[in-house]
């Protein structure tokens, strides 16, 4: 799934909490980071320009930090500017090689060009870097108020801190109904056979398994994003076995992932699921019409908005058959904050970082957009987040955010669970991994000319 895709799902999400909240975010406060590297204040006049991309929830949140960190320091102007999140990239890049911004909102790190690639392009926040343009935080105070992993995983490169990741999204669990889990005496499944038995019992009973946004066609594999990583709990590794040879989407293994892929669209989606819209499928679930419905964290408030009384819960999608492979929930890193290296007002870009990192601020900031929260003394405090609450010392970062394609690749060089029918054209696993292969093989013949 491309980035732009994840951005935009991701403004959803915020956007529809916001909607869903039972109050309005708390006001920030504006508190110094404290201890021996406590950033100074500037000594003169400062304007202080920030860039953020368009997240209505976000953007609100900012405003109202900004009004009250600018009331604690009066020589502190900040001059935030809003651009669309397709737009992010190419204005950080244009206005930090002109000199002409401080502190900017910036992605997780994704996508790293990795040393087993060949002639592969670097991502923009790995050129941004190796050309001078962001500060390296190492060693900043208020880091200690950030999980190392996600300072490891989405803000650093080459070991040194040049991002502060804010919020986390998963996409590979499964909601499910608990009522008619409880009815049909069914546990909660947490092996694939569990998952089979589960699907076949209210198939039997007249109930369909599963749905999904079929119609949009992302949704299907998307919902298919846990099994891979069942199969491939560590999803680095697999993206460079297959870069190096030693994976491929036909050997055995693999071959389990897509015999189980096939079971899943086939067997375990409803009829229709292909006709079902991607805004449309949480209400089908919350209508209690079907009993699972595998998809990301942001259709939390859509489910709670249809039927805000419905019974729901959140697993980690069972794709293996041995339970301690399917306790992961594999995600992305969303919004960050980063300081420009050549920025003239170090003293009050630190500082600013600093007190948005306060645990107070922090977490209004998590009441106000909804993220899977980058601080371990932040909660959600929401039914998804009481949800995801026990799986997320198991986050990881899942296989696209690593991924990147050898160039020549063929158009299906993917493990997308929508290639069978109905979402697709194939119908059998084996003649679709050789079809899948051959994309990849092309590929990587043609770089290693």
């Amino acid at each position: 799934m491309s980035k732009k895709m994840f951005s935009f799902l991701s403004l959803l999400v915020a956007f529809a909490t916001l909607l869903a909240a039972c109050a309005s975010p708390s006001t920030p406060t504006a508190a110094p980071a404290g201890g021996e590297s406590a950033p100074a204040q500037p000594a003169g006049k400062v304007t202080l320009r920030v860039l953020v991309h368009q997240n209505p929830p976000m953007v609100a949140f900012m405003e109202e930090f900004n009004k009250k960190f600018q009331e604690k320091h009066p020589n502190i102007v900040v001059d935030m500017s809003v651009v669309n999140a397709n737009d992010l990239s190419t204005v950080s890049q244009t206005r930090l090689s002109a000199n002409d911004i401080d502190v900017l909102d910036i992605f997780g790190f994704s996508n790293a060009a990795q040393p087993y690639m060949k002639q592969v392009d670097p991502p923009n926040w790995q050129q941004l870097i190796e050309a001078g343009l962001l500060m390296d935080l190492t060693g900043q105070d208020f880091l200690k108020y950030y999980d190392q992993s996600a300072l490891q995983d989405a803000g650093s490169y080459n070991g040194k801190v040049y991002a502060v990741n804010l919020g986390r999204v998963s996409y590979s669990g499964i909601y499910y109904n608990k009522k008619l889990f409880e009815q049909y005496n069914l546990k909660v499944p947490t092996t694939w056979p569990e998952l089979v038995t589960a699907c076949e019992t209210f198939k039997a009973a007249g109930i369909p398994c599963m749905t999904a946004g079929g119609k949009d066609g992302w949704p299907i594999f998307v919902g298919a994003y846990g099994l891979i990583g069942s199969i491939y709990p560590d999803q680095a590794a697999l993206v460079e076995g297959l870069w190096t040879g030693k994976i491929k989407w036909n050997d055995e293994k693999s071959l389990e992932m897509w015999r189980k892929m096939q079971v899943y669209a086939r067997d375990m989606m409803e009829e229709g699921a292909s006709g079902i819209a991607g805004d449309a499928a949480p209400g089908r679930f919350a209508s209690g019409a079907v009993a699972m419905f595998p998809g990301g964290t942001w259709y939390a408030p859509a489910i709670e908005a249809a039927q805000p009384d419905f019974d729901w819960g959140y697993i980690p999608f069972p794709g293996s058959d041995n339970p301690e492979d399917n306790k992961y929930l594999f995600g992305k890193y969303d919004q960050g904050w980063a300081i420009a290296a050549n920025t003239p007002h170090r003293e009050a870009a630190l500082l600013y970082l600093a007190e948005f990192s306060e645990p107070a601020n922090y977490q209004a900031f998590v009441n106000a957009v909804g993220f899977i929260p980058t601080q371990p003394t932040a909660q959600l405090n929401t039914k998804i987040g009481a949800e995801v609450a026990p799986y997320l010392a198991n986050f990881r970062v899942g296989y696209e955010q690593y991924w990147v394609a050898p160039k020549g690749a063929g158009q299906f060089a993917n493990p997308w669970a929508s290639y069978f029918k109905p979402f697709g054209t194939d119908d059998d696993p084996k003649a679709l991994a050789d079809k899948v292969q051959a994309d990849l093989q092309a590929g990587l013949d043609a770089v290693n000319k």
